[in-house]
C-alpha cells in the first residue's frame, strides 16, 4: 500500500494541535459510534472490536504486516485431532497476575454455556463437543478444552480443520479471568472498572456517549514494540464532515472520510490515503414467515434491478470500494488463487420485465393485490440514509414497491436487527479471521448472527464441508457451492466490497491498515517530530 503525505501547506496549519504530541507519545482520534459493549463474549460489533484488539490479546495476534503471530501463546502443535497451545511465562493481566490457560477454558466455557446465549458462540463448533453442548445436549465440561497445566491449554478437534489456528485471533477466543469475572457480577465490562486487560494498552478512562482513553499497559508481556503512551478517543461523531473538521483545526490524528468529505479534502488540496477494508456491503433480507421478504421471488426481483457499479460509483462515490456480485470478497483465498477467481460470479443482466413478472406472481402466492411496505432498516448516519433513500427511489420506480426507511441509532440499530425487525436491512460484514468460514458461517442456521433467520438444510450440509476438512480442495469447492446457493436463494444483497478513504497526520507514523484484525491498529504507532 502506498502512503501518501498531505500537502505541505496543510501540514504547516495543523501541526500544532491536540491531536499529536510528540513529547507525550500520545494522539486523539474520534470513533462513529460509542462501543455499545466491551464484554469479549457479548461483543459483535467493530467498534468494540476496535477498542478490545488495542487492551486484549488472545492465544495469537496479526504482526505489523498483517501475518498470523504468537500472541499470550508463544508457540502450538497442530495435528487433525487437536492443536495444544503453549503460554508464555511473561503473559500478564493489567493487575500484574498471570495469563493462565485456565483463563481461556473459563472464557471459552463462558461463551458455550447454552445460558449466556453468546452471540459469537458459534464460532467455536470446530471445538470438540462445541455445539452439543451450545445445544444442551452435553454438560459444559464436555467441551474439547482443558488446561494441562497453568502454561498449557489443550483444544481437542470435533474435525479436521484448516483454520482453527487462525480463527483463534478472533475476540470471541479471548481469554476471561474466573475471579475478576464472578466478583463483578452483572457489571463485567459496563465501565472501566468492570474491565480487566492483557493487551498493549489498558483503559482507564470511559465517559459514555463521550471520551474513552486508552494507555500503555506496562504489564504487556511486548511492550517493547509499543511508542504511544496514550490513545485519547476524544470525539464519537458518526458526521464525516464533522471529522474532517476535527483534523483540519488538529484536533485528531486521523479522520475517516464519506462521499462528500472526500470531495471537500480534494478541494481543500489534502491528499487522501485509501485502502480495500475486507468487508462486504450488503442487504440482509428478512426470511422469518411473517414477512413478505420471505418469499424468494420478492428477493430474486430485487437482485434483477441492483447494479452494484451503479452502487459503487454514483451512490457511495468512496475511493477504494469495489463492485461485487458475490457474498465473498475477491481478498479470500482460493486453492491457488483468489477465490472469486478460481469460481467467479457474472454479473446478472438487469432484466426489469422478468422483475415485475416476479413480483406479480408473489403477489399471487400470498392473494394480496398490493405488497405492503416494507420496512429498510439502516443506522443514522450520511451513508446510510444515502443508501436508503437510493433504495428507496429505486425499488418504487422499477418495481413499484414503498419502502419505508427506519433510520435508528447505533445501538438501537444493532437491537432492532437482532430482533429481526425488518424487511430488508442495510448491513456490513467484516473478516473476524483469514478463512472464507468468517463470510460463509454468517448465513448458517445455527448462527446467531444470522439475523435474516434464513434457514437452508442444504447450505448448512455445504457449510459443515467447508468448516470440517483441512483439505483445501475440498473446502473450496464447498464455498462455491454456497456461493451458488446464494446467487439463487438470494438471503442476502452483496452490495460492495467496502473501502475507505481517509486523512492522517503526517507526523503519525506506523498506523496500520487492514481488513483482519482491529481496524486501524496503533499498537506499532507512534509521533515523529
Amino acid at each position: 500500500m502506498r502512503w501518501l503525505l498531505l500537502s505541505l501547506l496543510f501540514s504547516a496549519c495543523c501541526c500544532y494541535g491536540a491531536g499529536v504530541d510528540f513529547k507525550n507519545q500520545s494522539i486523539t482520534i474520534a470513533l462513529l459510534q460509542e462501543p455499545p459493549n466491551l464484554d469479549t463474549t457479548r461483543t459483535t460489533d467493530l467498534v468494540s472490536f476496535f477498542v478490545l484488539g488495542h487492551v486484549n490479546e488472545g492465544l495469537v495476534r496479526y504482526d505489523r504486516r498483517g501475518r498470523l503471530s504468537p500472541g499470550v501463546a508463544e508457540s502450538w502443535d497442530v495435528t487433525d485431532e487437536k492443536i495444544t497451545f503453549y503460554l508464555r511465562e511473561n503473559a500478564r493481566w493489567s493487575d500484574g497476575s498471570p495469563v493462565t490457560a485456565a483463563d481461556f477454558v473459563f472464557s471459552w466455557q463462558l461463551i458455550n454455556d447454552p445460558k449466556t446465549a453468546a452471540p459469537y458462540a458459534s464460532i467455536m463448533y470446530p471445538i470438540k463437543n462445541a455445539e452439543k453442548v451450545q445445544k444442551g445436549e452435553l454438560p459444559l465440561q464436555s467441551l474439547g478444552v482443558r488446561a494441562v497445566d497453568p502454561a498449557t491449554l489443550e483444544v481437542e478437534l470435533e474435525n479436521p480443520c484448516g483454520y482453527c489456528v487462525a480463527v483463534m485471533v478472533h475476540a470471541a477466543f479471548y481469554p476471561v479471568k474466573q475471579s475478576f469475572y464472578e466478583s463483578q457480577g452483572e457489571r463485567y465490562g459496563a465501565e472501566v472498572e468492570n474491565l480487566l486487560f492483557n493487551g498493549p494498552f489498558k483503559l482507564t478512562s470511559w465517559i459514555h456517549g463521550s471520551k474513552l482513553i486508552m494507555v500503555k499497559n506496562d504489564n504487556y508481556w511486548n511492550q517493547s514494540i509499543v511508542n504511544l503512551n496514550q490513545i485519547s478517543i476524544g470525539y464519537i461523531t458518526s458526521d464525516n464532515r464533522t471529522r474532517l473538521n476535527l483534523f483540519r483545526d488538529g484536533s485528531i490524528a486521523l479522520a475517516r472520510l464519506g462521499a462528500e468529505t472526500v470531495l471537500d479534502a480534494v478541494e481543500q488540496g489534502i491528499r487522501l490515503r485509501t485502502f480495500v477494508t475486507g468487508g462486504m456491503a450488503y442487504i440482509r433480507f428478512n426470511t422469518m414467515n411473517d414477512r413478505f421478504t420471505a418469499n424468494k421471488k420478492i428477493r430474486q426481483a430485487i437482485q434483477l434491478v441492483f447494479d452494484s457499479d451503479e452502487f459503487v460509483n454514483k451512490i457511495i462515490a468512496i475511493p477504494g470500494y469495489k463492485s461485487s456480485y458475490s457474498f465473498f470478497p475477491s481478498w479470500l483465498r482460493g486453492v491457488d488463487d483468489r477465490f472469486i477467481k478460481e469460481y467467479p460470479v457474472e454479473k446478472p443482466r438487469s432484466d426489469i420485465k422478468k422483475a415485475r413478472q416476479l413480483i406479480s406472481e408473489a403477489k399471487a402466492e400470498s392473494g394480496l393485490e398490493e405488497i405492503p411496505d416494507l420496512t429498510l432498516l439502516t443506522v443514522t448516519s450520511p451513508t446510510g440514509a444515502k443508501i436508503a433513500e437510493y433504495f428507496q427511489g429505486q425499488l418504487k420506480q422499477t418495481l413499484g414497491l414503498e419502502i419505508k426507511v427506519d433510520q435508528q441509532t447505533f445501538k438501537q440499530y444493532l437491537e432492532k436487527s437482532a430482533r429481526g425487525d425488518f424487511d430488508l436491512c442495510v448491513s456490513s460484514w467484516y473478516p473476524d479471521f483469514d478463512d472464507i468460514v468468517t463470510y460463509a458461517d454468517l448465513l448458517g442456521s445455527h448462527n446467531a448472527n444470522n439475523r435474516g433467520r434464513y434457514v437452508n438444510p442444504i447450505y448448512d450440509e455445504w457449510l459443515a464441508r467447508l468448516q470440517g476438512s483441512s483439505d483445501q480442495q475440498v473446502r473450496m469447492q464447498a464455498a462455491a457451492e454456497l456461493q451458488r446457493i446464494i446467487v439463487e436463494d438470494v438471503p442476502v444483497l452483496p452490495m460492495a466490497e467496502t473501502g475507505s478513504a481517509y486523512v492522517q497526520h503526517p507526523r503519525l507514523k506506523g498506523v496500520i491498515r487492514r481488513a483482519l484484525g482491529a481496524d486501524p491498529d496503533y499498537t506499532y504507532a507512534r509521533v515523529v517530530e
